[in-house]
């Protein structure tokens, strides 16, 4: 059973924007905290931005603040990740997540999508 899809994964040049897109079913996104995480080439997967279930706080990795913005629709079940400015070094699948604690620990999180690719050339 398919928990989280993920979508808008590509490829851009240095500099360019994507937005990724997750869907989740509705007993997933309720009450849960969302986000994305990233796998970038021969490293651990690692926490990238998180929303919380009100979309009251948000969180980031240093390495993304001020670049990318992660929201959540309640409508729609969908949570979302808009890049910006992107850089060489944020190539790397991201997965969409839920229902972790209030960290950027892989560990915490108990749903997970199945990953899209984004590539960034120089």
């Amino acid at each position: 059973q398919v928990h989280l899809t993920e979508s808008g994964g590509g490829s851009v040049q240095d500099g360019g924007s994507l937005r990724l897109s997750c869907v989740a079913s509705p007993h997933i996104y309720s009450g849960r905290n969302m986000g994305w995480f990233r796998q970038r080439p021969g490293l651990e997967r690692e926490g990238v931005a998180l929303v919380s279930v009100d979309s009251s706080y948000t969180k980031y990795a240093d390495s993304v603040k001020g670049r990318f913005v992660v929201s959540r629709d309640s409508y729609k079940k969908t949570v979302y990740l808009q890049m910006n400015d992107l850089k060489p070094d944020d190539t790397a699948i991201y997965y969409c997540v839920a229902g972790g604690a209030w960290e950027l620990k892989p560990s915490s999180f108990s749903y997970w999508g199945q990953g899209t690719q984004v590539t960034v050339s120089s």
